[in-house]
């Protein structure tokens, strides 16, 4: 695996973005947004020598809603597989 280039303030504005609308996309073609009451990504990053991020989702169902918490921890994995993809493509000399 390459070396990240340098990353600016834009580009890591850009990532943190990419990674929360890959974790919302994710959510929302596995369930109706009538069934969600609440929703929020949390993307955290700390760059120094190496980009390193967490995600976290939470969410919050309508009471007749039948889905499981269970699909906050999958579009965190989706949104990270995805991300890797991203900077793959974007950011590696």
């Amino acid at each position: 695996m390459s070396k990240l280039k340098r990353l600016s303030s834009e580009d890591l504005d850009t990532i943190s973005e990419f990674t929360s609308s890959a974790a919302e996309n994710f959510i929302f073609k596995k369930i109706s947004k009538k069934e969600v009451m609440d929703f929020n990504v949390d993307v955290e990053m700390d760059y120094e020598d190496e980009l390193n991020v967490d995600v976290e989702v939470h969410i919050v169902f309508d009471e007749l809603s039948n889905a499981s918490n269970e699909i906050a921890q999958e579009a965190v994995d989706h949104a990270l597989e995805e991300l890797g993809k991203f900077l793959d493509d974007n950011y590696r000399t």
